[in-house]
């Protein structure tokens, strides 16, 4: 029988079935390395590195949203490298995209290109006509961070089973509330927890999801033995922020459309995108695969100067990297070396209410 209740509502209750009164009702912390573990091994919790109780409860509720079987790392960059290292060997060539998110391609050439793999990249725009013969592995990032473009998930999946290659969609900038890989045809979905799931911008996680467990269980092993693990502090911190996350995503997105909305035809602003606005390159595929369409806007000024002194006189800015929290912020994403003209702007939308943040946005374009 399908279950009649929404993945939020079914993670905030998936624990109340099998408590005993007099248990919480709140998570606990298990702050411990080690377990209880008479005569030999029976599968019960022995050392932390094989597992514990609160890291496995918040693997349990991302489960719930991803309708797969989750492991959970300590941060989005942890989970990128299981997958490379749990299904990449010398010789393999692997296609990820050109205009994601740059510490991906950073980890492949430090470390795989000298073992003998093989790295191709390709514009996220061009995905679903990319040629796939051969290649071992993909990594798609949709949309894009942070040029916010969009490439078709169903189409690049099926390009990508028919010539027999792993495809990887990282889903951070949407989360599974927005768009769901899985369900598209992705073999695996990858998060940078650290962002909108957690929410608050005071841990570091992220997560691998899949359905096909041949694909997880060399994330499993290799977190195992390379001892990637998150502390049950941090699962339980990203326990509370996916607790309210339906609620935070959707003012962040709210927040977005009408930042994007409130800039779009603004002379002094070029280069505009948000996958929401209709007059987006990518608003056709993208309002056929996503449900809400993320956080960011990006833009440009007409300088880094401009767009610097747009950020430090903008009051509901904080000047800073990353996104997903309940703090907007916006940075010039030229100083991390990103192929973006020098007036590029990311802004991350946080939950501030709606009309302050576009009016305190508008007033500091005014005031340049």
């Amino acid at each position: 029988m399908t279950d009649p209740y929404s993945p939020i509502a079914r993670l905030l209750h998936h624990r109340t079935q099998g408590r005993r009164k007099g248990e919480p009702i709140a998570l606990p912390i298990v702050a411990s390395s080690t377990f209880d573990q008479p005569g030999d091994p029976d599968g019960t919790h022995f050392y932390g590195r094989n597992g514990n109780p609160t890291v496995e409860e918040v693997e349990a509720e991302l489960g719930i949203l991803e309708d797969a079987q989750c492991v959970l790392f300590p941060s989005g960059m942890a989970a990128i490298a299981s997958v490379f290292s749990g299904h990449l060997r010398p010789g393999d060539r692997v296609l990820v995209h050109s205009d994601g998110y740059y510490n991906a391609r950073a980890l492949l050439a430090a470390q795989f290109e000298p073992m003998g793999v093989r790295m191709e990249t390709v514009a996220t725009a061009d995905f679903a006509s990319a040629d796939f013969t051969g290649v071992k592995l993909a990594l798609i990032e949709t949309p894009s961070n942070p040029g916010l473009d969009v490439c078709d998930i169903a189409a690049v999946a099926g390009r990508a089973k028919a010539a027999g290659t792993i495809l990887v969609a990282d889903n951070t900038t949407a989360t599974p509330l927005c768009q769901r890989p899985l369900d598209l045809g992705a073999d695996v979905s990858i998060m940078a927890d650290t962002k909108a799931m957690a929410g608050h911008s005071d841990i570091l996680a992220g997560h691998v999801a899949s359905r096909n467990p041949a694909l997880i269980e060399p994330v499993k092993n290799w977190r195992r033995l390379a001892g990637a693990l998150v502390s049950p502090f941090d699962a339980y911190l990203l326990h509370r922020g996916l607790e309210t996350l339906e609620l935070r995503v959707g003012r962040a997105n709210s927040n977005a459309l009408a930042i994007a909305t409130a800039l779009s035809g603004d002379p002094r602003v070029s280069g505009l995108r948000y996958p929401g606005l209709a007059g987006d390159p990518a608003h056709a595929i993208a309002r056929r695969q996503m449900k809400g369409y993320g956080p960011i806007v990006s833009f440009c000024l007409k300088d880094r100067a401009t767009s610097e002194a747009f950020i430090a006189r903008h009051p509901l800015l904080a000047a800073a990297t990353s996104f997903g929290g309940v703090h907007s912020s916006a940075e010039c994403r030229i100083r991390w070396g990103d192929a973006v003209p020098e007036g590029f702007i990311r802004m991350a939308c946080g939950i501030e209410p709606v009309g302050d943040l576009v009016a305190a946005t508008l007033a500091a374009l005014d005031a340049g």
